[in-house]
């Protein structure tokens, strides 16, 4: 997968954060929660985000879209390839995962963050 658009296009999403994590993962944050994760070495999937509950079933219905290893009770989808979705879509997907944890953040996190 092209890591640097997927990059790039999380780091322009407001006051969100990098970080390696779990030794190959960059995890993108806002206040501290995670809303997508990029795979950095090869691996059964490559990317995984947080999506609505009805994005959930409909994407887990796709080829190439499963429930995230050890996030899909929290509605977490992985992509098993970087053709399994296009990256419009990717992008449209990471916004809303973005809007998601920026909502469920406590209202004093919100209001620091602005």
């Amino acid at each position: 997968m092209d890591i640097e658009w997927v990059r790039r296009y999380c780091m322009k999403l407001p006051h969100t954060t990098e970080k390696v994590q779990w030794g190959a993962d960059l995890v993108f944050k806002i206040g501290g929660k995670m809303y997508a994760v990029v795979v950095l070495e090869p691996a059964p999937v490559c990317m995984s985000f947080k999506c609505s509950p009805e994005d959930f079933a409909e994407l887990t219905e796709r080829p190439g879209v499963i429930p995230a290893p050890y996030a899909a009770r929290a509605k977490w989808v992985a992509l098993e390839s970087q053709e399994a979705l296009p990256a419009a879509e990717i992008k449209k997907l990471l916004r809303k995962s973005y809007e998601l944890v920026l909502a469920k953040l406590p209202k004093k996190t919100q209001a620091a963050l602005g």
